[in-house]
């Protein structure tokens, strides 16, 4: 992200935080902001001049090179709170592992500000406000002079996401709300986790379309030994970016019981040149919300034409499994319709600068789109495993009511990338039936992959939860995903029970509680709908 436009929302955050605090009976009239060596004191209302009018006075002067219109931007942006449940959330978000690191990098950027004085002062400011922007939290500050880091309030922008905040305030009611009373003695003669007794090889191809400019798409074929010609052929589309090894393991498990699988990988796409505008909405070019369902029947029907793999494998029933942007594409396929008109509106609204997440981001790549919709159903397809799906708001209010096929999502509530709330919770709940929530407390975006250790976590932009931590995780949906699957072969009712919350209820851990669910509980949209959170 440009340096403006992550020290716009930094500063944005580094303000709007040092206003929680519990009484208004003075306001702060200096600003002390330093940026590295230098250091400037001005007045409170140059800065709310500067934000109303883009009027820089002789004292902001210094900061010209920074405060561009996208600061300007930040400091207008208003954050609706619900002072109804404000108190509450904060107080979990701020108990939260997101919410303690946060509250490091404030401090860092202003020494002396607590958490109870956030607390007390987001509280104080829905109460009086209800919409606050920068510069009128600000005026709540009961000291003469504030000190602002500029360096260290950037920084403090580069972790901001609302949404995910949202889903780590309310991680601890997810765990208690979707728990399914009445179900921890689950017992049964199978285990769908493990691997399974048949023999299965691996072949890779690498598929050429020439009508797409000789787009490649690598694909890896997991043939099992004894695939009956009843049973549904899995593909497997990870995410943006993604190699076809980061759920190889899925292929792996149903290829050893009985069920041929295809992991296709798409295309790279990055290109950081193309970024020299510092617009992260062409991160993802906007044909690739088309191209990237197109792999996939490309693979199919390139495969379909080989004389190994035309008998061999199902063509005429297929389970989509998608994970981050895969997960997309699965919902695509099952017939979500994508709402382009609503798509559009989202993204041009300039007051959801600091509340989109980095799924929206690739989102709004679809903006450039032609169509008001768009539906890129694939009768062939049987059914949809969206694991952190990127689903927000490509398919708008109502495009998943359009899903022909059975769904099983999964949802992981410290996911930065695809947050919780926004990206899976909403979506399901468009879902038709028969459809199947899991979700992983404490889990996040890369935990579903067995590629994650300790070493690659380090690297991760975002902080990841990987290795042995997840395996319950990874075990879980091995179980979950098989029994979906087989839900379209003769083996359907030996394998219905573990779909259910019971079974995965058993399969948590301490660390890491996980639920089940046919729907959400009245509890939770409840707590949503008041939170505004749709």
């Amino acid at each position: 992200m440009k340096r403006t436009r992550t020290t716009a929302i930094g500063l944005l955050m580094g303000l709007s935080a040092l206003a929680m605090v519990p009484t208004p009976a003075q306001a702060a009239e200096e600003l002390t902001l330093r940026f590295g060596p230098f250091e400037q004191t001005v007045k409170v209302s140059e800065v709310e001049t500067y934000a109303k009018t883009g009027e820089l006075s002789p004292s902001l002067q210094l900061f010209s090179a920074f405060l561009t219109p996208s600061v300007r931007k930040g400091l207008t942006t208003k954050l609706e709170l619900n002072p109804k449940v404000v108190d509450s959330f904060i107080g979990n978000l701020l108990k939260s592992p997101a919410g303690k690191q946060l509250m490091d990098n404030v401090q860092t950027a202003s020494p002396g500000l607590t958490p109870e004085l956030v607390q007390a002062g987001v509280s104080l400011a829905a109460a009086q406000f209800g919409k606050v922007d920068a510069i009128g939290l600000l005026k709540t500050i009961p000291t003469k002079t504030v000190t602002i880091d500029l360096s260290q309030a950037a920084a403090i922008g580069s972790k901001i996401n609302l949404n995910y905040w949202k889903s780590q305030a309310l991680g601890s009611v997810l765990e208690k709300s979707l728990m399914v009373e009445g179900q921890s003695n689950f017992n049964s003669a199978i285990d769908p986790s493990v691997p399974g007794p048949i023999a299965y090889q691996r072949q890779t191809l690498i598929l050429a379309d020439g009508g797409r400019k000789n787009r490649e798409i690598p694909v890896d074929l997991y043939l099992s030994e004894t695939a009956s010609p009843n049973s549904p052929t899995v593909v497997i589309s990870p995410g943006f970016e993604a190699s076809r090894s980061f759920l190889g393991y899925l292929g792996n498990h149903f290829a050893s019981h009985g069920i041929n699988a295809i992991v296709v990988e798409h295309p790279t796409v990055l290109n950081l040149f193309r970024l020299s505008a510092f617009d992260i909405e062409k991160l993802l070019p906007a044909k690739e919300l088309i191209d990237r369902p197109k792999d996939l029947q490309f693979a199919l029907s390139e495969l379909e034409k080989l004389p190994d793999f035309k008998t061999r494998l199902n063509f005429k029933q297929l389970v989509v499994v998608g994970h981050s942007m895969g997960g997309y594409d699965a919902l695509a396929l099952a017939g979500g319709e994508l709402q382009l008109d609503e798509l559009r509106q989202f993204c041009q609204q300039r007051n959801r600068l600091i509340t989109r997440s980095p799924a929206d981001w690739l989102q709004c790549a679809g903006k450039s789109l032609p169509d008001r919709s768009l539906n890129l159903r694939d009768d062939r397809v049987v059914g949809a495993i969206a694991l952190n799906p990127v689903a927000g708001q490509i398919f708008g209010k109502s495009g998943l009511k359009q899903v022909k096929t059975p769904t099983l999502m999964l949802t992981s509530t410290e996911d930065g990338l695809t947050p919780t709330f926004d990206q899976q919770l909403q979506p399901f709940m468009q879902l038709p039936a028969p459809k199947y929530l899991l979700t992983a407390i404490g889990a996040t975006h890369l935990s579903v992959s067995d590629r994650l250790t300790a070493s690659t976590n380090d690297k991760t932009l975002i902080k990841e939860r990987g290795g042995s931590d997840t395996e319950a995780l990874r075990a879980t949906v091995r179980g979950t995903t098989l029994a979906f699957v087989k839900q379209f072969t003769p083996e359907r009712d030996r394998y219905q029970e573990f779909l259910s919350a019971g079974y995965v209820q058993s399969r948590s851990t301490d660390a890491m509680p996980l639920r089940f669910n046919t729907d959400l509980p009245s509890s939770v949209t409840r707590l949503l709908n008041m939170a505004g959170m749709f």
